[in-house]
């Protein structure tokens, strides 16, 4: 489909991508959001102190904003031997792994952490057997994922120079390639510092970061750099303080010129969307998926163009909250905590607070937001109800729930095809999910449509709805309440009922009802059913 831009919305620039997908990295790797653009600042300082040229320090912002891009994708065998994988990668920056006995008391301490005795004492068997392979294994890994996202983002060969050297060290002990001295990238000399040093910042302040850069000096660390840091760093630190991350990188990065629209950002989100899956095998795929079906669902129910690429473009990022969740929660076969399970509720939130910074992605954050928001405001992370969930946003979590109930997961099979209709349907008549949405979805998935009663008088569903409950002499409130619509909504439908019908009062509404049997519950049209054996709403 070729999409059609929003004319006067602000545009979407790839930097602001990358800088959105870094705030859920952040997260991933146990740091606050904005600790990647916090290294990237002290970086690009470095970077301007050495007499860097403007394509230089571009370079130095892309490879310091992709460096752990990588650092979801194996999150699976981080929690097999490491429990939380967020609390792995946190401590990960506490220890100099060229110091064999820090690295023990690193493994002693993270290996089967959280898991009982007896469980805990066969991860650490296991570990001599398998989790060292995996374990070294990692950084190439990443690596190679954070390349392959430069790839798919068209990041310039140019800009991501020292994307392959992150993870060397400055004593050669480093990986993949043991790369030492200056044979390693500027780029990612003054990264690895600037992250550590803004780890440290954050857990101890200025000088607890002083003493890990100076410690590190000429092992893991450039020496030069680490003099240079060491005497910028109160400036360094004020000007985060004082600015923020964010605004921090936009004052001494050179100017990026980079607006990305139409085909290429849907490509680019798309592979933003994949990458994100990323973090829990059991989704692969999810997002695109979803927004497959949004899109053409969105076209059944006759969306403008403008909104039906919105809608898809929300459901490419709807789930870029699910980085701020560790993976043993995603993939766990057990009941979760209630800990776990408000740290699921809580990811949709996450989603709006990564894009809410960016003009241009800020609006597919409010609806990226609502997918498990439901009518009836049972749904999470606000409890929205009734016409404060969009039009869109309904239609994004009824193509979630059908996506989602497709999909095997850790704990329960997937839904087979056959039976998703009667899911999606059974959610809309107990008022959780849209009724029209859900039938788009269903269509768009391949479903048969849903045959439709021509109701008397050319009433709709809808005002059959209204209808029920007004015959029955519920007030206009009480009817707003059961069918999770603003009284004005109802009143609307009212005006249209008594045109429709010729009646004048509750009592002639109450005689139509009779005559035309439209008795068949308290607050839901006839059911009919469907063409494919379902009982439709």
């Amino acid at each position: 489909m070729v999409a059609v831009e929003d004319v006067g919305a602000p545009p979407v620039h790839r930097h602001e991508l990358l800088t959105a997908l870094s705030r859920g990295i952040d997260l991933c790797m146990g740091q606050p959001m904005g600790h990647t653009l916090g290294q990237t600042c002290i970086a690009l300082r470095l970077a301007e102190r050495a007499g860097l040229d403007d394509d230089a320090r571009r370079e130095v912002f892309h490879t310091s904003m992709l460096a752990w891009a990588g650092c979801h994708v194996d999150s699976l065998e981080q929690a097999t031997w490491f429990g939380d994988d967020h609390r792995a990668k946190a401590g990960f920056r506490t220890v100099d792994f060229g110091d064999e006995h820090a690295e023990a008391v690193y493994l002693a301490r993270h290996l089967g952490a959280g898991q009982p005795a007896a469980v805990r004492r066969r991860t650490i068997a296991g570990f001599r057997v398998d989790g060292r392979r995996q374990v070294d294994e990692m950084f190439p890994n990443h690596s190679f994922a954070a390349t392959a996202l430069a790839d798919a983002l068209a990041v310039p060969l140019r800009e991501r120079i020292g994307l392959g050297h992150v993870f060397e060290r400055w004593d050669g002990q480093g990986e993949p390639d043991g790369l030492g001295g200056t044979e390693i990238a500027f780029s990612a000399r003054a990264c690895d510092l600037g992250d550590v040093v803004m780890a440290m910042w954050r857990a101890g302040g200025q000088d607890a970061a002083v003493a890990v850069a100076r410690a590190r000096s000429g092992t893991e660390f450039d020496p030069g750099l680490v003099e240079a840091f060491c005497d910028e760093a109160g400036a360094l630190f004020d000007e985060l303080a004082d600015a923020g991350p964010l605004a921090a990188v936009q004052r001494v990065c050179p100017a990026l010129d980079d607006a990305i629209d139409g085909a290429r950002l849907d490509a680019a989100l798309a592979a933003i969307a994949d990458y994100v899956d990323l973090k829990a095998p059991s989704a692969l795929g999810h997002q695109s998926m979803t927004a497959g079906l949004v899109d053409a669902a969105a076209a059944e129910c006759g969306f403008a163009a403008r909104d039906r690429v919105h809608v898809r473009r929300s459901a490419l990022l709807h789930d870029i909250g699910r980085l701020g969740v560790p993976a043993a929660v995603w993939e766990s076969r057990r009941p979760l905590t209630p800990a776990e399970a408000e740290q699921i509720r809580l990811h949709p939130y996450v989603t709006e607070s990564i894009l809410e910074p960016f003009p241009g992605l800020r609006p597919l954050g409010a609806t990226a937001g609502q997918h498990h928001e439901r009518l009836d405001g049972s749904g999470y992370p606000r409890a929205l109800s009734g016409d404060a969930i969009s039009p869109a946003g309904r239609l994004l979590a009824a193509a979630d729930v059908y996506s989602s109930k497709a999909e095997r997961r850790p704990h329960r099979a997937a839904v087979p095809a056959s039976d998703l209709p009667a899911v999606l349907r059974e959610g809309a008549r107990e008022g959780r999910l849209d009724s029209a949405a859900v039938e788009a979805v269903l269509v768009a998935a391949g479903h048969r449509r849903r045959r439709r009663r021509s109701w008397p008088c050319g009433l709709t569903d809808r005002e059959v709805e209204v209808l029920q409950l007004a015959a029955r002499g519920r007030s206009t409130a009480e009817m707003a309440e059961a069918l999770h619509v603003s009284p004005k909504t109802v009143a609307h439908h009212l005006e249209h009922i008594y045109v429709k019908t010729g009646a004048r009062n509750r009592a002639m509404l109450a005689v139509f009802t009779v005559r035309h049997a439209l008795f068949s519950g308290d607050a839901a049209p006839v059911r009919e059913r469907a063409e494919d054996g379902s009982i439709a709403p």
